[in-house]
């Protein structure tokens, strides 16, 4: 069962994704990021590439995709507020981007 984070886990796994320019949203307790690519195709290509991922952990984002630009948003719905699995996808996501 996935479990909300934890003080500890907040102060080891938020700064490395803030750095990388994610953002807090305290009201929502989620995490958010706008991806921008050369084209709708790599921004579609990058979408489908973490579907993949997102449906094989069973953890699926908000998003928005307008042209060449994709937002996000991470939050674990069934615990209300961010997840282990909100950061793990979160890398994940910056990873495919490169």
């Amino acid at each position: 069962m996935t479990e909300k984070l934890s003080d500890t886990g907040r102060k080891t796994m938020l700064p490395p994704l803030l750095a990388a320019g994610w953002t807090l949203d305290d009201a929502r307790d989620a995490i958010s990021k706008t991806y921008k690519f050369d084209s709708f195709v790599s921004a579609f290509g990058w979408m489908t590439q973490v579907a993949i991922w997102a449906e094989k952990w069973n953890h699926h984002p908000e998003w928005n995709n307008v042209y060449n630009s994709v937002t996000v948003t991470l939050t674990t719905h069934d615990v209300e507020g961010l997840s282990s699995l909100d950061a793990k996808l979160a890398r994940k996501m910056d990873q495919l981007a490169g």
